[in-house]
């Protein structure tokens, strides 16, 4: 991770059931849970698996910005896929890009050369103390977010 650019963390899916496409993905792709995100015994109640899960490559780590995660989004619609778009859009695909930056100074830093780039700002959460960031939308529209990560890049 640079100060001078921000770090492509993971790719993150909006879905309604993340555990079901994070189990999908894993066995496709042979990733792994980040640790704490493994389902639970059969019959144990999963609540991370209800709301946010992240796999990467096994080993896991998040180092490598090949990492995905999906969130929970009980108002997700599929995107419509088609061989021959009809519409500009038709096949576009519901993620977000999480970006991460080692500290404040350089959150606020990579805002402003987003924003100079022809981002427009959706939400700034700047002053959460766990987790500062900003929500941007990328001159087409598609959201991202750049997040002080206090784990650095694993």
């Amino acid at each position: 991770m640079s100060a001078s650019h921000p770090f492509l963390a993971q790719t993150v899916l909006d879905c309604r059931h993340p555990r079901a496409l994070a189990e999908f993905y894993r066995a496709l792709l042979g990733y792994a849970y980040r640790p704490g995100d493994e389902p639970p015994p059969p019959g144990e109640p999963d609540p991370r698996g209800e709301d946010w899960l992240v796999i990467g490559p096994v080993p896991y780590s998040r180092a490598d910005g090949r990492g995905l995660s999906f969130q929970a989004n009980a108002e997700y619609v599929a995107p419509v896929w088609r061989p021959e778009p009809d519409r500009p859009g038709d096949q576009q695909m519901m993620v977000h890009l999480d970006m991460t930056v080692p500290d404040v100074e350089s959150l606020e830093a990579q805002r402003a050369r987003a924003l100079e780039l022809g981002a427009t700002e959706a939400l700034d959460r700047s002053d959460d103390e766990d987790e500062p960031l900003h929500v941007l939308l990328d001159p087409a529209g598609h959201p991202f977010c750049i997040f002080v990560s206090h784990q650095g890049t694993a």
